[in-house]
């Protein structure tokens, strides 16, 4: 993931949250850590009419800039992201909805685990040698 630099993640709580186009979508209110590796992977966002609803956002590409947090996501797609409880822990089921909204892959190995040995060029049929 590509978390905002500097501070904890506690310092990204208040800051206003600017999206892709330039709009301001609302304040951070909340930081999620991944739980395998402790990073900060998420903030909730809160948005709404007066302000009641807190919208998952990942922290993936976002960077700070002075008491901003700019996303590379629209306020649009923020507002349609699937409406989940910021009660505490996202679970795996809740993550997966997130991540596939978002049009992201999960962290984790990029790739087959184990090496996979090269093949042999083949000749293209009809062709002799």
């Amino acid at each position: 993931m590509d978390a905002p630099m500097g501070g904890t993640p506690q310092s990204l709580t208040g800051l206003r949250v600017v999206d892709a186009e330039g709009a301001k979508v609302g304040v951070v209110q909340q930081v999620y850590r991944d739980d395998a590796t402790d990073e900060p992977e998420w903030i909730t966002v809160r948005t709404g009419l007066l302000g009641l609803k807190e919208t998952f956002v990942p922290l993936a590409g976002a960077r700070r800039a002075g008491d901003e947090l700019h996303v590379p996501h629209t306020k649009g797609a923020m507002k349609a992201a699937p409406r989940i409880d910021a009660e505490g822990h996202l679970d795996p089921s809740e993550e997966e909805r997130l991540y596939r909204h978002y049009g992201l892959l999960p962290p984790g190995p990029a790739g087959p685990t184990e090496p996979t040995e090269p093949t042999e060029p083949t000749e293209p049929p009809g062709t002799s040698g």
